[in-house]
């Protein structure tokens, strides 16, 4: 079971990379005004990758035995990836203004960051863990 955690593991650690690359990409080049990055076949790999990091994630909740709401490092998690989702839409779809836009990029782009932060701490605070002692 040790090495099944931790073929997932990796795999969630790559998927997180992938999807945080991707997105990062897909929103500079759209501030860029490219409009490639809104192409079918990119949108469906961004599904790909993101259907297969939440599967990564709820299998390593399941063989840790985890209960995502009771452990506040996790709940934090959770509570962040629906920002970070939103702050996306906003960024790659539904912001009006180019102005707009880059502003939901960049506070995606941190929230993203400090969800890292957060699962690297296994920590609420993330990176201000070490402020709070």
């Amino acid at each position: 079971m040790a090495s099944f955690y931790l073929y997932i593991k990796l795999a969630h650690i790559g998927l997180v990379l992938g999807s945080g690359a991707l997105f990062a990409i897909r929103g500079l080049l759209l501030l860029l005004g490219q409009r490639w990055p809104m192409a079918k076949p990119v949108r469906k790999l961004s599904v790909v990758i993101d259907t297969l990091l939440l599967v990564t994630a709820l299998m390593l909740l399941w063989i840790l035995q985890l209960n995502p709401l009771a452990t506040a490092w996790v709940a934090t998690k959770i509570a962040l990836l629906l920002v970070y989702i939103v702050l996306g839409v906003l960024a790659l779809h539904r912001a009006r203004t180019r102005r707009k836009r880059l502003i939901a990029y960049v506070a995606a782009l941190t929230v993203f960051a400090f969800i890292y932060s957060v699962a690297r701490a296994h920590q609420p605070y993330g990176w201000f863990v070490t402020l709070m002692t």
